[in-house]
């Protein structure tokens, strides 16, 4: 292979990050821009430990800083490295563990929607020997 080409294969260290193993995935968010103070939800369509790609009808331009609270994660900073008709994607100032967005919320009483606890109530109690009468 010819030298040249080799020493300029990789341009920038987001050419590294961009290399990495990216998730694909369909996941609802929230981005927001501290710049205009403007806050929606996305649907994160890939995720790595270095960035998103998000689908997102926003007009921003590159390089503008963005947060995005993933689920599992939290707020996460970074800056705007692409944009194309409704799509964008995020560079993270710091680098996540992509994983953990995709386990499962906890299964705690209080965050369930309130038909599930309705649900959850009704099989305990046809379940539970001691509210069963003998005939």
């Amino acid at each position: 292979m010819n030298e040249a080409f080799e020493k300029h294969s990789v341009s920038s260290p987001a050419d590294i990050k961009r290399g990495q193993d990216r998730d694909s995935l369909f996941l609802k968010a929230i981005l927001r821009f501290p710049s205009s103070e403007a806050e929606g939800e996305v649907r994160i369509r890939n995720l790595s430990a270095g960035g998103l790609m998000a689908e997102a009808p926003v007009r921003v331009t590159r390089g503008e800083k963005a947060e995005v609270n993933l689920r599992n994660i939290g707020w996460i900073s970074g800056s705007v490295a692409w944009v194309t008709e409704g799509r964008i994607g995020i560079a993270f100032d710091h680098p996540i563990d992509p994983k953990a967005a995709r386990k499962p919320t906890g299964s705690n009483q209080a965050d369930k929607p309130l038909y599930l606890k309705k649900l959850d109530e009704a099989s305990k109690i046809k379940t539970d020997p001691s509210r069963l009468r003998r005939i």
